[in-house]
């Protein structure tokens, strides 16, 4: 409880209320709920009371990730709540070095209540029999969701035949494909299923939208970025090469500016997450790899600077503001291309996103007229992050 309260807790939001009952009675769960819904704390509380009354502490619990920054943000929450009870863990993931590596193991062999890990390091460990998973207790799969559409489906298998059956499965996703529901009567038992308001935004999230040519999106979004209001920013794109073209293109006018890629080193990742944190930067570009795996409170404004590729996409993109009961603003530029794919979006979320005018200097705008737009398909652009997946190979963690 002193753990809670120096973080800042007062109470439970609707995913802990329902979840936290469900993992405390030792039930397997499937829970599916938006993010920035405390989801992190409702399978680590629970469990971190379950492991100060286990007989076997050493790796009681394993959760499995999709990418490194969800795992330094879970790990670093296991900081926070279990650091007044001496409930520990450990992040495992890739793109370090040797000695990393080694550090890594060294602490697998000590021992660490939490083990936190993606699944391609996860993997690479067991197989060099670096880790013995006897006496697990808890397993958590995060953003399974994601996972799986990362293509890590027969990765997640594979681990699971390193761990005991005797155990607990939680699942925490924000949506239910069909392909996770099998992987849930694969691994799990009896699960109870929870449902938080799936495939909705946060509702103090202000979305607005500019049908535009793609001409028009610069000049546009340099004018968002001169209201001072927008004191933290997040910009979505949908290629990492656009990611560094924005970069180059805004920086004179916006200094406080970085790209997020997979091309910087980890170090340079995570260096400039902190800046972001502690808002000593206030605009940060990225892919949808920024969707999932970063928790910052206080972002003001989201830009999609594409539109996602697809609806589920969009309510991750959105969710990284407004968290936890605070406002925010989400805005989304449609070209002509992308119309169809909006109002899908539009569709799945049960409203009409409000169109604002194009400035009158910027030229005419595109109508959005999504009907007469041809049928797209996937963007190939989401197949390149979410797996650079060939199906024979596995996506680097």
């Amino acid at each position: 409880m002193e753990g809670l309260y120096s973080m800042g807790y007062k109470n439970p939001t609707p995913i802990q209320k329902e979840a936290i009952p469900v993992i405390l009675q030792n039930k397997d769960l499937i829970a599916c709920a938006q993010t920035g819904t405390g989801k992190t704390a409702a399978y680590l509380l629970p469990i971190i009371n379950h492991i100060l009354h286990a007989e076997t502490r050493h790796l009681n619990t394993l959760i499995i990730a999709p990418t490194r920054e969800l795992v330094l943000q879970i790990d670093q929450q296991i900081d926070g709540m279990g650091y007044f009870c001496g409930v520990g863990s450990i992040g495992i993931y890739g793109g370090n070095d040797g000695i990393t590596w080694e550090k890594q193991k060294h602490a697998l062999r000590e021992g660490a209540d939490i083990v936190c890990a993606t699944p391609g390091r996860l993997i690479a460990l067991l197989q060099n029999g670096d880790i013995n998973f006897n006496h697990l207790q808890h397993l958590v799969l995060d953003e399974a969701d994601r996972m799986l559409d990362m293509g890590f489906f027969d990765d997640i298998k594979s681990i699971i035949n390193y761990l005991p059956k005797n155990r607990q499965t939680i699942m925490f996703s924000a949506t239910m494909p069909p392909k996770m529901r099998l992987l849930a009567n694969q691994i799990s038992n009896s699960p109870v299923e929870v449902n938080i308001a799936i495939s909705k935004p946060a509702a103090g999230i202000v979305q607005q939208a500019y049908v535009v040519h793609d001409s028009q999106k610069q000049p546009i979004l340099k004018r968002i970025l001169k209201n001072e209001d927008y004191q933290s920013v997040i910009i979505f794109s949908s290629t990492k090469d656009k990611v560094k073209q924005l970069e180059k293109d805004l920086r004179r006018e916006e200094p406080s500016l970085k790209a997020f890629h997979s091309d910087l080193e980890q170090a340079e990742r995570e260096e400039i997450m902190r800046e972001f944190k502690n808002k000593k930067l206030r605009v940060l570009i990225g892919t949808d790899i920024l969707s999932r795996g970063i928790d910052v409170d206080g972002i003001s404004l989201v830009v999609n600077y594409d539109a996602p590729p697809d609806p589920e996409d969009y309510i991750h993109r959105i969710g990284r503001t407004a968290r936890a009961s605070k406002a925010g603003v989400a805005i989304t530029f449609i070209n002509p291309r992308d119309q169809r794919r909006f109002f899908q979006i539009e569709s799945l979320m049960g409203i009409e996103v409000p169109k604002l005018a194009v400035p009158a200097e910027l030229g005419e705008a595109p109508a959005y007229n999504p009907d007469t737009q041809p049928k797209q398909k996937r963007f190939p652009e989401k197949r390149s992050f979410r797996g650079k997946a060939k199906p024979k190979s596995k996506p680097k963690p």
